[in-house]
């Protein structure tokens, strides 16, 4: 059974980011809350360090691991806000990152990621299971960094 994080971990994941990630506006804009009859609000992630929130979760995991698992390395798949994450949080950290990316992902994603340090592994997203592809890092010990949970 998943348990969900609580307020406290929310805090303590905040803790661990301040300094580290841009706090981003939110942005309202008043012909859509005139169109819409509400309130709207965007949370411009896109100023984020690597482009995406998805920074804030790689870091979080990367820092609740152990001296021991970050010495194994750390694996993921993606097409790449996540993979982008995961090599920036694995380069603050020094630690080896071996990211699955499907072949056809962005070109721009798939440099940044290698520019990050990160080994880039291509797979064929229609015929591969990307689980299959870094299966084999996971049983060398690297550790599954998800791009959810």
């Amino acid at each position: 059974m998943t348990t969900l994080p609580g307020i406290a971990d929310i805090h303590a994941a905040a803790a661990r980011l301040s300094g580290l990630i841009i706090e981003t506006p939110l942005i309202e804009s008043q012909e859509l809350n005139r169109r819409f009859g509400g309130r709207i609000l965007f949370k411009p992630e896109t100023l984020q360090r690597t482009g995406s929130f998805k920074f804030r979760g790689a870091y979080n995991k990367l820092s609740s691991l152990s001296a021991e698992e970050r010495s194994r390395g750390v694996v993921a798949f993606s097409s790449g806000n996540h993979a982008q994450g995961v090599a920036a949080s694995a380069a603050m950290f020094g630690v080896k990152a071996v990211i699955a990316m499907p072949s056809d992902a962005p070109a721009m994603k798939i440099a940044n990621v290698r520019k990050m340090g990160a080994e880039v592994v291509p797979f064929d997203r229609f015929r591969d299971d990307r689980m299959t592809v870094i299966r084999p890092y996971m049983e060398r010990g690297m550790v599954l960094v998800p791009p959810f949970d």
